[in-house]
């Protein structure tokens, strides 16, 4: 099936097998690694991109549900080489480690802010609380996320 949409800002065409997880044709066909497979069922969030301004698990979402859509991954968010306030904010409060689940919460955080630009930190706990993450903890994630959304105000 040939399928039809935007992605991170441009038109996209491309044929696509019945049953083909967006996941898999971000990452395999179309080489953008930066959405990763955690789980494969929708429990850990590592996967979340946004499908018209909404965060979309990929691996449980199929290609062909996004037709006519635009689909945001973390790929398309920094803009002329240079960083997202949020993935700057990542780095800078060691919201990072071992940067696994980091693309899943940059892209849920970035959901957030477009409802809700200035989030309180129960906020933010509740809007990510569908994203794991092992190393950190998730206060310096919260700490990222805080510090993205008062930048982004100014």
């Amino acid at each position: 099936m040939l399928l039809r949409f935007r992605l991170n800002g441009r038109p996209v065409e491309v044929d696509v097998p019945p049953g083909r997880r967006l996941l898999d044709l971000l990452r395999e066909d179309l080489g953008l690694t930066g959405t990763k497979e955690g789980c494969g069922e929708g429990e850990c969030g590592a996967c979340t991109v946004l499908v018209d301004g909404k965060p979309r698990l990929s691996c449980l979402t199929a290609a062909i549900q996004v037709e006519g859509k635009e689909v945001l991954t973390i790929e398309g968010l920094a803009k002329d080489g240079k960083l997202h306030p949020l993935q700057k904010a990542f780095i800078e409060t060691a919201g990072v480690q071992c940067g696994f689940c980091t693309p899943g919460f940059i892209m849920a955080a970035y959901a957030l802010l477009l409802v809700n630009p200035k989030p309180t930190r129960q906020e933010v706990r509740e809007w990510l609380s569908g994203n794991l993450c092992r190393c950190t903890g998730y206060e310096q994630i919260v700490e990222a996320v805080l510090r993205a959304a008062e930048e982004l105000s100014r």
